[in-house]
């Protein structure tokens, strides 16, 4: 017989094979630890007819924005990171009806992040470690995740997430109204391939280093159809095509350079986008993310971004077709531990405006809306 029709060359695995295999497949995997498919998590925790109908209204409330149909603002605020799912909840039924209130000049959406991107190393979120101690119980995080965006739709308030995982919003993006790539992301493949498909406008981040070009390609990657690895409702591994998705755009969040949310910057922005060719969103207007590099991770001086911000609204600027604003029940940051020995309402990771700086900035930017039509 010869070497080319060996039973192994023919794909029929052998002693030796299996011995082969042992010896370097996974040397570096301590544990394979399998999640319940997508579809079993969520039959057992089902969006329902009134939560689908408040995650299509809004997505398309917010499309209406991005693309200049609408006037309005769209504002997506909430914690940094959700660590405790009672104090998010409190924040969820809080917002509810300021955002009703406001809801003829703002589109709020509440920040409702579970992964967090990491420069080195750190807390990766609520789904990868949801008791905050290192035990990185996944199977309790994904589960914990979806039920906490069900109470927020059931406080009425509509959810933004980052999606960081390639699996993950397998489980969860049936419930989010916007999403975010983030800056260390926005121009990974695996990234751009997955908001191709995503069935809610995505926000592409400048880089950390204020690179907007690298945002602007992410939309035009992920307007594009794309084939690539992933994983079907049954948790199997798949070949997934997609159609693209036409509704994403930018996000100036500032760099290692500093701001870039000045009249200038958005301009100069807004100048790399309409070399695109997409028309719609990314055309259309950017989203200012007034934390991060815009305001130096300071949540003091984050308010004094937004109140700068709506001044220039208020005298009819154009090309902002919304705000990121980082917020929780508390001011600052706390590092994070046991959930007993934690601030309540207070960030574990990036600081946060209090409730009550929160909701004047809102009044704000409401009024700033109302005074841009009349100019």
């Amino acid at each position: 017989m010869s070497p080319t029709t060996t039973p192994a060359a023919r794909g029929t695995a052998t002693s030796d094979d299996t011995d082969l295999m042992a010896e370097t497949s996974d040397l570096r995997v301590r544990a394979l630890d399998p999640l319940p498919a997508p579809r079993a998590m969520r039959t057992a925790l089902p969006l329902g007819t009134q939560r689908s109908d408040l995650v299509t209204t809004s997505r398309r409330e917010v499309r209406d924005v991005l693309v200049g149909e609408d006037d309005r603002l769209v504002v997506i605020v909430g914690p940094c990171s959700v660590h405790d799912p009672a104090a998010a909840l409190d924040y969820a039924r809080r917002l509810a009806p300021l955002a009703r209130e406001l809801s003829d000049e703002l589109v709020v959406v509440m920040r409702v992040y579970f992964e967090k991107p990491r420069t080195t190393v750190g807390w990766k979120g609520l789904i990868n470690d949801p008791h905050l101690d290192g035990s990185h119980d996944v199977h309790h995080g994904l589960r914990l995740a979806r039920e906490v965006l069900l109470g927020v739709l059931d406080a009425g308030v509509p959810a933004a997430c980052e999606f960081l995982e390639p699996t993950s919003p397998q489980y969860i993006a049936d419930a989010v109204t916007w999403g975010a790539i983030g800056a260390r992301n926005a121009e990974s493949q695996v990234h751009r391939q997955l908001a191709s498909g995503l069935s809610m406008p995505i926000g592409f981040k400048n880089a950390t280093d204020g690179d907007v070009q690298i945002a602007v390609d992410g939309c035009i990657t992920a307007a594009s159809e794309h084939t690539f690895f992933g994983a079907d409702s049954e948790g199997r591994a798949a070949a997934v095509e997609t159609a693209g998705n036409p509704d994403c755009h930018v996000i100036l969040r500032g760099g290692r350079g500093g701001p870039n949310y000045g009249v200038d910057d958005v301009a100069a922005a807004l100048g790399v986008a309409r070399t695109s060719g997409l028309g719609g969103p990314v055309e259309q207007g950017v989203i200012v993310d007034a934390s991060h590099g815009n305001s130096g991770k300071d949540h003091v001086r984050q308010a004094e971004v937004v109140r700068e911000i709506a001044a220039r609204l208020a005298d009819g600027e154009q090309g902002i077709t919304g705000l990121m604003l980082e917020s929780f029940l508390e001011a600052g940051a706390q590092k994070p531990g046991p959930l007993d020995s934690l601030v309540y309402g207070q960030s574990v990771t990036d600081k946060c405006m209090d409730w009550g700086t929160t909701a004047e900035l809102l009044e704000l930017l409401a009024g700033a809306v109302r005074s841009r039509r009349d100019s």
